[in-house]
């Protein structure tokens, strides 16, 4: 799918076009209809689609009792702005990502994605069984809302660059898109970062106010086209190891629900986190070739002094944020690196030892 094709098909709105929606949801006869904001454009690869897919999910399973109404990215608040619809009421429910709300507090970044932090796995282990869903509960208790994991993309690519990368020289003065933690890391490179909606991101590479981007990979990517104006792609994203989507509800209106649809709400959640993953663990190769074989995209890895710079980088921001005067943001960091220390003994020497193994020996 070009992108013209498929920003034609997503139907992309203004903020105002859904002004008539916020009158106050449908409540009859023990039905509720809920709005879920988003920030990822209509019937957008993998995020739009899960996003859409987890409220149909919740409609189906509640038989209607709860019927969830989705509304992509400026159909009826911009798509950075979908936290604050929840938390101002004009929303029952927002999917996005945790780190697009950092400045709300640095912690909630760390349910996303940290640089060189968990993978996808380690962060479901995290949340669901080492204290991570508490902790980040405290932390959505001060804007009165509820997070949950709601999908996983995987490890994503590392960005696409109009120009190829010679070692660390090359990102000085990058104007680069990026958001979370891992804008931090690519400042302290030298890049000069910035963060932007995905519906935004191509008219500012075609531009020139952007000479990279990155978002999620390529099945995202190659609906949004970035190819056409930028053919250097690299892999893997050192700062993005396994990034996790959220939902986010009302948290006062969420535990007024019966018992067994806040059950729905939490499972399908829990559900989705599994479903995004195989989405994107299917389509993302399927969707690289096509990339490389029809729009003669170059593949590159990153150079070993740009990865090296932004391993130390990292470990820099995560000693800032540990030694944090926030308190969250300290106890957020701790757990994070505790769980990452002993969750990381099975990837590296369990599942990485064995992937290591099949790419020497195995073939069929």
């Amino acid at each position: 799918m070009d992108r013209r094709s498929f920003l034609r098909k997503a139907g992309l709105a203004g903020a105002g076009a859904g002004a008539a929606a916020l009158a106050t949801p449908a409540v009859a006869q023990g039905n509720q209809t809920w709005r879920m904001v988003t920030t990822w454009p209509k019937n957008f690869p993998g995020l739009g689609v899960g996003a859409q897919r987890l409220a149909d999910r919740i409609t189906a399973a509640s038989d209607g009792r709860l019927t969830v109404q989705v509304y992509s990215a400026g159909e009826l608040v911009p798509p950075l702005q979908s936290l604050d619809a929840v938390i101002d009421g004009s929303a029952e429910m927002s999917h996005g990502a945790a780190y697009y709300w950092q400045n709300k507090s640095p912690a909630l970044s760390f349910f996303t994605g940290v640089p060189y932090g968990m993978t996808s796995r380690e962060m479901a282990a995290w949340v669901r069984y080492m204290g991570g869903q508490e902790i980040w509960d405290e932390i959505y208790d001060q804007f009165g809302v509820q997070g949950f994991l709601s999908g996983d993309t995987g490890t994503q690519a590392g960005g696409w660059f109009r120009e190829e990368l010679t070692g660390l020289d090359s990102v000085k003065g990058l104007r680069f898109r990026t958001p979370g933690l891992g804008g931090r890391v690519w400042e302290k490179l030298g890049a000069t970062v910035t963060n932007m909606a995905a519906g935004e991101i191509f008219q500012a590479l075609q531009s020139g106010t952007l000479d990279a981007a990155e978002f999620v990979g390529p099945y995202n990517d190659l609906a949004l086209g970035f190819y056409q104006v930028a053919k250097n792609y690299y892999f893997p994203s050192f700062v993005e190891p396994g990034l996790a989507t959220e939902l986010v509800v009302n948290k006062a209106k969420y535990q007024e629900l019966p018992t067994d649809l806040q059950a729905i709400v939490r499972d399908v959640c829990q559900a989705e986190y599994d479903q995004v993953a195989s989405d994107f663990y299917a389509n993302d190769p399927r969707a690289l070739k096509t990339l490389v074989d029809e729009h003669g995209v170059n593949v590159r890895q990153f150079p070993d002094d740009i990865v090296e710079a932004g391993a130390k980088a990292a470990a820099e921001i995560l000693g800032e944020l540990r030694d944090s005067g926030d308190a969250l943001t300290k106890k957020t960091t701790e757990s994070f690196i505790e769980s990452l220390n002993i969750l990381r003994t099975r990837t590296e020497g369990t599942d990485g030892a064995f992937v290591e193994a099949r790419k020497k020996y195995f073939s069929i």
